[in-house]
């Protein structure tokens, strides 16, 4: 928690200095984990991607950044989910396709400031220690929770066995358990929400 409370500190200061250099820095720290982010919402990387990107740029043309009193991180997640319901209420109609049930459960049970920060943070630690697997087993892995993919499936875009890929996302589970295990209650209500 400390090293992400100064690295706020650390944009901030870099935003006040120079906002161009701020917003690098912010956006070479937080794209990645924010596209992960995104795609539980709409299923899609590319996608992701874009809504991410139009997050960002919003955030440098409009000069949110003089505007947030919370944490970046905190307003550039609420931001990408919210970029991602607009998205889906205009892909699939205003109330049609979308329950409303769900979305009414989504919006109005918001957490707290200080979870939400936590949930991100919680979010990111995954995010890195995601990033030290090996490229082909963190490929597997990301393949099978963020897009859905069978072990079938990734065996043949892979050209592996699903032997293979059982194997490889075994291990992935594994390092983030270790890896994450001080944060071992909350990670499992973050594997329920990202994971399963």
């Amino acid at each position: 928690m400390p090293s992400v409370y100064s690295s706020e500190l650390f944009l901030r200061k870099a935003f006040e200095q120079e906002p161009r250099k701020g917003f690098e820095l912010l956006f070479r720290q937080y794209y990645t984990p924010l596209c992960s982010h995104a795609v539980r919402f709409v299923y899609s990387r590319q996608l992701a991607e874009d809504l991410v990107s139009e997050v960002f740029y919003q955030f440098y043309r409009t000069e949110a950044y003089r505007k947030v009193h919370s944490s970046y991180i905190s307003y550039l997640f609420t931001a990408v989910r919210n970029e991602a319901y607009t998205h889906l209420r205009k892909e699939f109609g205003k109330t049609d396709s979308i329950d409303s049930t769900t979305e009414n459960h989504l919006m109005g049970n918001q957490p707290q400031p200080d979870s939400e920060v936590h949930f991100n943070n919680l979010f990111l630690a995954v995010n890195e220690a995601m990033g030290q697997l090996p490229a082909q087993c963190r490929r597997v892995f990301l393949l099978s929770r963020f897009e859905n993919k069978k072990y079938d499936e990734i065996a043949a875009e892979l050209q592996i066995s699903p032997r293979t890929v059982e194997v490889h996302i075994s291990k992935a589970l594994k390092h983030l358990r270790q890896t994450l295990r001080g944060e071992w209650t909350l990670l499992l209500c973050l594997f329920n929400l990202f994971f399963c």
